[in-house]
């Protein structure tokens, strides 16, 4: 189908055009006429599937006209992630009168009150900066015809269930639901269960599975040489731009730091930078200024940075799901990408659960040139040398390849 066969508002279509939208991605083909019906749905799909234009194109076609009282709510577990659905929002209804406001943590209630009080006929928001205003009586759920429950496994992990029941036990009861999660465990069937009515369900690719677009392998180093071999893979690797990820805010400020000090240019975000500061390294980040973003699993996902040739792994993450995200910050929009993930003797266990979890075996491999220290992890039978895997493709060094070159498109 085309966008225009699929029954959405001539507005919205414009938009659309505007935008060089040509054909709908599977998700919105499925899901833009279910959502047209007035059918709750479960949908399942991994990030970079287009899943924001598969809720909000038909959910504007719907709304049609403004009344300046919120009648879609979509949540959202991060304030990056609810301030990208907003910005798509507006794009999305920019030849129609409709009207989106946004509200999440980190920043004055000022300008928000005031967004409120002008009227809004779409409120993104973050579950508990929402329930903050609902308290004080700035905004009322009453007429909300619509409610997006985004990333629902993301707001999940980070405890924000019990604060998404209260928000839709003050929504109407007649009301249309949409939930959007990457993976669907126990607790996110119970929420579905009890917050939607008879879903239609959709589900995009294989949730456990890595693009086909991206070399991920693993680098097992004794603990005491880990920050030697993330600096000798950052000088011998050829690479345009590179997210390393941590597992907790402390360990992201120390490897920021240490990059720095090691004259690499490095902004970090995680859950305790103010939003300005984040908003700030993901901008600089994105327009060549920063050449690492590190982070915590807060940019795992949703996040639309485009180009990013190198994910680096600095601490195996704790959950499965977690490493797929990661990984899936390249090698977006059909372009090759490479993910590195750095491996020392205690996240061993970890990176079981993820083999166990993608269904297969990460290939270990050596750094070319690298004087390592004995570690136990050597002796694997899997574990190979660089060198020996000239027809990988893998660009090492300065301006020479072991394999063909990888063009990137």
């Amino acid at each position: 189908m085309t966008f225009q066969e699929l029954g959405l508002r001539p507005s919205i279509l414009e938009a659309v055009e505007a935008l060089g939208y040509v054909e709908p991605t599977p998700i919105q083909d499925k899901a833009i006429p279910l959502v047209l019906e007035g059918r709750d749905i479960i949908g399942s799909a991994q990030t970079g599937t287009g899943k924001t234009a598969a809720f909000s194109l038909p959910i504007l076609s719907k709304l049609a006209t403004p009344e300046r009282s919120p009648r879609c709510l979509v949540l959202e577990p991060t304030r990056e992630l609810a301030q990208q659905t907003y910005d798509n929002f507006l794009k999305f209804s920019r030849f129609t009168k409709l009207r989106a406001g946004i509200v999440y943590g980190g920043v004055g209630y000022g300008a928000q009150r005031e967004t409120l009080q002008r009227g809004v006929d779409v409120l993104v928001a973050t579950p508990g900066r929402l329930l903050d205003h609902i308290g004080q009586g700035t905004v009322r759920m009453d007429r909300i015809q619509f409610v997006v429950l985004d990333e629902a496994d993301r707001m999940l992990d980070m405890g924000f269930l019990p604060d998404v029941k209260r928000i839709l036990m003050r929504c109407p009861k007649k009301r249309q639901t949409l939930l959007f999660s990457a993976t669907i465990p126990p607790a996110i069937e119970s929420l579905s269960s009890w917050a939607l009515v008879n879903p239609a369900k959709i589900e995009i690719g294989a949730r456990r599975s890595p693009a086909d677009t991206i070399r991920h392998v693993l680098y097992p180093v004794a603990l005491a040489q880990k920050n030697d071999l993330l600096l000798a893979l950052l000088d011998k690797v050829q690479w345009e731009s590179v997210i390393l990820f941590c597992r907790t805010r402390r360990s992201a400020d120390q490897a920021a730091a240490f990059l720095k000090r090691h004259r690499h240019k490095a902004a970090v975000i995680h859950s305790d930078r103010t939003q300005r500061e984040r908003q700030q390294a993901l901008d600089g980040f994105k327009s060549g200024y920063y050449e690492v973003l590190v982070a915590t699993d807060v940019a795992a996902r949703g996040l639309d940075i485009a180009d990013v040739s190198h994910v680096i792994n600095y601490e195996v993450p704790e959950h499965p799901e977690d490493y797929v995200h990661r990984i899936g910050r390249t090698g977006r929009a059909q372009a090759t990408g490479d993910a590195f993930t750095l491996m020392t003797a205690g996240d061993a266990p970890h990176v079981q659960g993820i083999e166990r979890f993608i269904s297969r075996k990460i290939e270990r491999v050596r750094l070319e040139g690298f004087n390592y220290q004995y570690s136990a992890l050597f002796d694997e039978d899997r574990l190979g040398s660089l060198a020996d895997r000239k027809t990988r493709g893998v660009r090492l060094g300065k301006g020479y390849f072991f394999g063909p070159a990888r063009r990137r498109r």
